[in-house]
């Protein structure tokens, strides 16, 4: 089994920035797609950004040119650079991988 552990969220003011990073352990035997999807009360999971094994990036419209989406494959870990950030943005934001795995879930709470 593959552990997905984020950290970096946060309470942050409209305009901030936050980095959400989150490590994979376990079971462990190639590189895998990662990506970030969050869920903001009483809505449905969404997608916010992707990366492939190859390193290619799939965004949400909704974050294109502020969020970025980068990963350290050495260290299992995918990053998510997360500025001008909007009230909007505000959820919980689980980390995942291709198998599939998922993380426990991190808050971002962002004030106007």
């Amino acid at each position: 089994q593959v552990q997905l552990v984020e950290s970096g969220g946060g309470l942050v003011q409209a305009r901030g920035s936050l980095r959400l990073s989150c490590a994979a352990s376990g079971s462990i035997f190639s590189i895998a797609a990662m990506g970030w999807y969050r869920q903001a009360p009483g809505k449905q999971r969404e997608l916010v950004a992707v990366i492939s094994s190859g390193g290619s990036k799939t965004y949400a419209d909704s974050v294109k040119g502020r969020f970025t989406i980068s990963r350290d494959n050495a260290k299992n870990t995918v990053y998510l650079q997360m500025n001008s950030l909007k009230p909007e943005d505000t959820a919980v934001y689980y980390c995942w991988r291709a198998g599939p795995a998922w993380g426990q879930g991190t808050q971002v709470t962002v004030s106007a």
